[in-house]
């Protein structure tokens, strides 16, 4: 796309962005030009509308389900509910989520969804309207399905809608055995899967992690490797942001500021996140946390405080080339979809920094999702058929070990080798596996790609290739 199209009257500029990374990418490929259109191009845009009923009327609804990529089966992707939700942000999306699944080996193509509300105007019965009303359309026009498209929680839902959905497709589809594999993120009554809510903050973790631990390229801006000691400041303090916060903490990191969109609050000896959370469920706001040295009016202010990472984990383009000078951060994370410009970026690198991109930062969100299909399709909570002879094996062995050194293990020491690994230790072990080998995956082409200029071009340049196998292996390319 050389020029920004209009949707719905609006510039298409975030897709536009997707595709300029996207060409940017190719160039270090060697690709037939139809299958690079054919791997940037959206398959699939379903636009409708639909009435509910509001008070003594009726509303009607816009919303879309887009699938970006077939060359994988089913897509996999969240759906938004916003009041400023669009047909460009979703296709977007939608093309990030075909990445992004490349990029962790997670065998799914992308898609995404929108719903235009703002949840907070509509009482709960009336979200559960929209939602099965939303679901009924989709599977209508089989644009829903485990084996066609399996949605996931996103900004303004979560397990309570996806539940809703999973209900809803399962009586229309009577007797489906899979019929809970439709959709990922529901309540773990509902045959979800543990570590699912706080997958894509601990993805973003591990990915930070994962950066600062290579001492060559830590080197090279100023930094010793390692998170210990790291000043951090995240964007948001929703889902994502909470427990990237949180678990960037627990690997060593300090936070040091916290922005939200009523403001910004910064310590540059840390702020305690748990409380900061707890301090805003109770008032409302950020703002007047006894812990905060400073308080910023702006959630952008907050962004340009002293820091070594930065974590934007709200909303798209909130790092541009009117702010982008003035942030002092030296690597970002990039835990929301699409939170820095092309042009932010350019600059940014341009003055010696890192962004650990989008697409491979925030992908704990669907790598587990992967994990609670394969739990749906089989029927089986991971670690139930195992759990136990583990543990009766370990014992067995302990209690070898101690016949024959005469040494005994106290109970604590007793208990953690005999543990066998419950359904969230396993989760976390794959999650973990996976963030660590994608990001060397990423970094290997990085090093050896001549030219590419930044960690996003070279997850673009992998996943790109990886695709492209993918077509060519189903026969739809020579």
């Amino acid at each position: 796309m050389a020029n920004n199209q209009t949707v719905d009257g609006l510039d298409t500029h975030f897709f536009n962005d997707v595709c300029k990374n996207f060409d940017h990418a190719a160039r270090f490929t060697h690709h037939d030009a139809g299958l690079l259109d054919q791997i940037k191009s959206c398959n699939s845009v379903y636009r409708f509308r639909f009435p509910i009923r509001k008070g003594n009327g009726f509303e009607v609804i816009d919303a879309w389900r887009v699938e970006h990529s077939h060359h994988q089966s089913p897509t996999k992707g969240g759906i938004r509910y916003s009041e400023m939700v669009n047909e460009d942000e979703v296709m977007a999306l939608a093309a990030l989520m075909t990445y992004k699944c490349a990029i962790v080996n997670v065998p799914f193509g992308g898609a995404k969804g929108g719903i235009k509300i703002n949840p907070k105007r509509y009482t709960e019965q009336e979200l559960e309207n929209i939602t099965r009303r939303y679901t009924v359309e989709l599977t209508k026009k089989n644009f829903l399905g485990p084996s066609i498209d399996v949605p996931a929680p996103d900004y303004g839902s979560g397990e309570r809608e996806m539940s809703w959905i999973a209900d809803t497709y399962a009586t229309m589809n009577p007797g489906q055995l899979d019929a809970l594999g439709c959709v990922t993120g529901k309540p773990i009554a509902l045959h979800g899967i543990a570590g699912r809510r706080e997958a894509t903050g601990r993805g973003v973790a591990i990915a930070a992690r994962e950066a600062v631990s290579v001492g060559e390229d830590m080197q090279k801006i100023g930094l010793t490797a390692g998170l210990s000691g790291k000043r951090v400041i995240v964007q948001g303090l929703g889902n994502v942001g909470y427990y990237s916060a949180k678990f960037l903490a627990e690997f060593g990191a300090t936070i040091v500021g916290i922005a939200e969109y009523e403001g910004a609050i910064y310590n540059a000896d840390g702020l305690d996140v748990e409380a900061v959370f707890q301090h805003r469920k109770e008032t409302g706001s950020i703002l007047g946390y006894a812990g905060a040295k400073q308080e910023f009016k702006s959630s952008g202010e907050g962004l340009e405080q002293e820091c070594d990472i930065l974590v934007p984990a709200a909303l798209e383009n909130q790092i541009t080339v009117n702010n982008i000078r003035n942030i002092k951060a030296k690597i970002i994370v990039e835990g929301a979809n699409g939170p820095t410009t092309p042009e932010a970026e350019t600059i940014f690198y341009q003055n010696g920094g890192i962004i650990v991109p989008d697409m491979y930062a925030n992908a704990g969100g669907v790598t587990v999702s992967y994990f609670e299909w394969l739990k749906n399709l089989s029927h089986v909570a991971f670690g139930r058929m195992n759990r136990r002879f583990e543990e009766n094996s370990n014992l067995n062995l302990v209690n070898m070990v101690e016949g024959l050194t005469g040494v005994a293990l106290t109970p604590v020491q007793r208990a953690s080798i005999v543990k066998g690994a419950s359904e969230l230790e396993l989760v976390n072990s794959g999650l973990e596996d996976t963030m660590i080998r994608s990001y060397h995956e990423i970094r290997e082409v990085f090093k050896a790609t001549d030219k590419v200029d930044t960690l996003r071009t070279a997850a673009f340049v992998g996943a790109i290739n990886k695709i492209a196998v993918s077509y060519k292996n189903l026969g739809v390319w020579p």
